[in-house]
């Protein structure tokens, strides 16, 4: 059975609760705390590799969640790491993570960094041309690793505009409108051995995600008949595929992605290439949630406030584009059970200082009173690896899942962890009493 799709629901959400308050992970003085389904993500993963061919990599996203306990799971599990910065590299090598099996795709890196990455065989995908000739004046210096070229496949974007990265003038890539030079690069340097695409995720229909492959599947096949065949030996399909965030939204199914593939670029599926994807939004969202304490509830003007301990910290793109990114919300008492009774309208307000950082407003809930906990559902992806430093609150404890086992993934930062971050020094300043 499928675990592509699969949601918390709240009496999930409760069990996994009132497991951490009898386990002691959840103190009375832990104000809120994050929860990731570690066995849904292996999960995934599996799935994953049942639905494309032997030897594909499956790089996650760093990006998505940067936890190094969660991505030292994957890792685990025979997953690779995708790389947005230098600093996601060495998260992935902190998660113990081949260095063969990181994908270092920064559209910024610099000259060190891909001294770094080359001398230590990371595989690399380019963004541009200039990029390309930094390259190319090491390659005498030290060998290369898989080396790939990112190609805009300028398909357009979907319906959320900030993570649509296939525009005709996006910052990402090679447009594929400059298909001459790109085949002239693969002519000039014998070192390029591969080609990366990405569209984006959320608000990406399954037509558009496909035919940014096809586009570049084409283009593979033009570089081989001016060169060799064969020339190109990985195609990196990217990420990501979409998460129903709402009740109402229709998902894509991990199945449906893969048939779309093989009707529309079966070269990819026909043996003799290797291939890598990104998913990052589609394996860790909906694994994790969120327990918020309420700490008051109060009357301001017609609405009653109630106040927690997670916003816009957490849920930075919610907070300031609430009609583009949504998250369910529940409520359950002061044990973890869920509540019932008669629902009433409340707002769920952040602690942080300034009046945007709201939640949900008149939402229909359960009475909600201070001492209960409010959830937040499909929080483990572009959450915690966004986390505001407004205010200078401190990261959540992170507890992680599996079956009936409780784990720590990350202890919360208390607030001498924060004066620390905050110091010029790295070393902790001493102690004060609270």
């Amino acid at each position: 059975m499928s675990r592509w799709l699969e949601r918390t629901h709240v009496e999930d959400a409760s069990s996994v609760l009132r497991r951490a308050i009898a386990d002691g992970f959840f103190r009375e003085d832990t104000p809120a705390a994050l929860f990731h389904d570690l066995g849904r993500v292996r999960a995934r993963l599996a799935e994953l590799d049942a639905c494309f061919p032997e030897g594909t990599l499956h790089a996650v996203a760093v990006k998505a969640n940067p936890l190094v306990e969660i991505l030292r799971a994957l890792v685990a599990a025979g997953a690779g790491l995708e790389a947005a910065s230098f600093e996601e590299v060495r998260l992935a090598m902190a998660a113990d993570c081949p260095p063969s099996r990181i994908v270092f795709d920064s559209p910024a890196k610099t000259k060190d960094e891909l001294a770094w990455a080359l001398a230590h065989g990371v595989p690399i995908n380019v963004d541009n041309f200039d990029e390309l000739d930094r390259i190319a004046s090491r390659i005498g210096q030290t060998k290369p690793a898989h080396i790939g070229l990112r190609v805009n496949p300028q398909v357009g974007g979907g319906s959320i505009a900030l993570t649509s990265v296939a525009t005709r003038a996006s910052k990402f890539g090679v447009p594929i409108e400059r298909r001459d030079e790109i085949i002239a690069a693969f002519e000039a340097h014998p070192f390029l051995c591969a080609l990366h695409v990405h569209v984006g995720s959320q608000g990406m229909p399954l037509a558009t995600l496909v035919e940014g492959v096809r586009r570049v599947d084409s283009l593979r096949a033009e570089i081989e008949a001016r060169t060799s065949p064969g020339r190109v030996h990985t195609f990196d399909l990217g990420g990501g595929l979409p998460v129903a965030y709402r009740p109402d939204d229709t998902p894509i199914p991990l199945s449906a992605y893969v048939n779309g593939l093989k009707e529309t670029t079966p070269g990819l599926f026909a043996g003799g290439l290797r291939l890598v994807t990104e998913f990052g939004r589609a394996i860790h969202a909906t694994a994790g949630w969120a327990a918020s304490r309420v700490e008051y509830v109060k009357q301001a003007g017609d609405e009653r406030l109630a106040v927690i301990h997670l916003g816009a910290d957490l849920l930075v793109r919610r907070a300031y584009r609430p009609e583009e990114w949504h998250h369910e919300i529940a409520v359950l008492d002061a044990e973890g059970r869920p509540k019932g009774g008669l629902t009433e309208p409340v707002t769920i307000v952040g602690p942080l200082c300034f009046s945007g950082d709201v939640l949900a407003r008149g939402l229909a809930l359960p009475r909600v009173d201070p001492g209960d906990f409010v959830v937040l559902h499909d929080v483990g992806a572009y959450t915690l690896g966004m986390w505001s430093r407004h205010c200078s609150r401190g990261l959540p404890l992170v507890l992680g899942y599996d079956g009936e086992t409780l784990s720590i993934l990350k202890d919360r930062e208390t607030p001498d962890d924060v004066v620390a971050f905050w110091s010029r020094s790295r070393e902790q300043p001493p102690r004060s009493e609270p």
